[in-house]
């Protein structure tokens, strides 16, 4: 079988990232899409959840109202309410990738440390 998302929204509001278990950093956040038709919006609020090196990825270089691209499959996570003993579940994207999106100027100050700017010669005459 198929599991297999790849979403491209903003953040609604800043990642929540903490460290569980020998270390483990795990990012919790939400990803808003909507689309306008005429009078009508389609919206959708995507929960996410990334784990150890994406998690501090997207914590490090993403903020709310940040437009990104994540890659992963769907979860659904399942618990007991402690005070009424139900059972509770909500669906989440357990992501794999994460990716920058939208303007280069929303991004002006996510360039991680290493990374040159590559100037475009695209008007330049091919060496061939």
């Amino acid at each position: 079988m198929i599991n297999s998302v790849v979403f491209q929204g903003r953040l609604v509001r800043d990642v929540d990232i903490k460290t569980v278990g020998d270390n483990i950093s795990v990012a919790e956040f939400t990803i808003a899409w909507s689309e306008k038709y005429k009078d009508k919006e389609s919206k959708c609020f995507l929960r996410c959840k990334a784990w150890r090196g994406t998690a501090e990825f997207v914590d490090k270089y993403f903020t709310k109202g940040q437009e990104l691209i994540v890659e992963g499959n769907l979860l659904t996570e399942e618990w007991e309410d402690k005070e009424t003993q139900k059972k509770q579940s909500k669906t989440i994207l357990n992501v794999q990738k994460a990716h920058f999106c939208g303007k280069k100027s929303d991004n002006a100050d996510a360039v991680p440390s290493g990374f040159t700017e590559i100037k475009d010669d695209s008007e330049q005459d091919i060496p061939f």
